[in-house]
């Protein structure tokens, strides 16, 4: 493998990056070319939304191509075009080869969502205290457990367990939250995406942990259910408030995730008329919300 190494003016960045990409790079990644100087520039971004620009002032780009002889015909092929101004080729250099596989899973470890209850990949034996898990692997849909809004979900569902109770779990990604639904005694769970893949892939975690769900697109959720789960975001929240609380049964809970702190306002307030929302947990800025039918 061989890193071609580019330094683009951040108005290029994008175009460039496309340029790459379809010249067949392998991978392009982007880093501030001034970082660990005095000129370095953060990009904030929302948690879990793409930073607001494709670049740094000064931009490193980096393109890896399996041979030496393809990096050095996408410098000759990009060098004149006109988005190429104010750039410059720093080089490139071979990469030592690695055990990518193992190296992408040494990058994952078991998650604890409480003292007993662990999501666990495959690759990695559950650790003692733990009496409940569910065997999960990063792949294509949304929701390892790795980030805040799952684990909050997952110990609302850990610490409330719906026994007997109809679950939806409406965009349910990877479909943990369903299949830890199933695990802590629900009767039927029904998990529901707009995205195909999502919808497989949380039909694929389910077999693989041993559970049955039932999985397809949004019109699959038919009826009021006994809980109501929905980790998305604060937006398509507010827009689903009326279809998600006329799923919800008299007395059922409504769970939502994927909120900021600063907009557990908003959502109360487009929730009002329906259900009485409010904060049952916290972690690194997000908030999780709960309401009872």
């Amino acid at each position: 493998m061989f890193e071609l190494q580019l330094l683009c003016p951040e108005e290029r960045v994008e175009a460039l990056s496309d340029a790459l990409e379809a010249l067949d790079a392998l991978s392009v990644s982007v880093e501030d070319a001034d970082a660990q100087t005095d000129a370095e520039q953060a990009l904030f971004g929302e948690p879990g939304l793409p930073p607001p620009k494709a670049g740094w002032q000064r931009s490193r780009v980096l393109a890896l191509f399996q041979t030496h002889q393809a990096a050095e015909e996408a410098v000759r092929l990009l060098q004149p075009q006109d988005f190429f101004a104010g750039c410059a080729v720093l080089g490139i250099a071979a990469v030592a080869e690695q055990d990518w596989v193992r190296l992408t899973q040494s990058q994952f470890a078991p998650v604890p969502i409480t003292d007993d209850f662990w999501i666990v990949p495959s690759w990695h034996e559950p650790p003692a205290q733990a009496r409940q898990v569910i065997r999960l692997d990063p792949g294509l849909a949304f929701g390892t457990g790795t980030h805040p809004t799952t684990r909050m979900c997952l110990r609302w569902i850990a610490t409330h367990p719906p026994a007997g109770a109809r679950v939806l779990d409406y965009g349910c990604g990877s479909g943990i939250l369903a299949i830890a639904a199933a695990r802590f005694g629900a009767a039927a769970v029904d998990a529901v995406d707009i995205d195909p893949a999502a919808v497989q892939a949380a039909q694929a975690n389910a077999a693989a942990n041993g559970v049955r769900i039932a999985t397809g697109l949004p019109e699959l959720a038919v009826g009021r259910y006994g809980a109501v789960l929905a980790n998305i975001l604060a937006t398509p929240l507010k827009v689903l408030a009326p279809l998600l609380c006329a799923h919800l049964d008299r007395g059922g809970a409504l769970v939502l995730a994927g909120i900021l702190e600063r907009q557990a306002g908003e959502l109360m307030q487009a929730y009002a008329p329906y259900v009485a929302l409010d904060v049952a947990d916290r972690e690194e800025g997000w908030v999780l919300m709960t309401a009872r039918g």
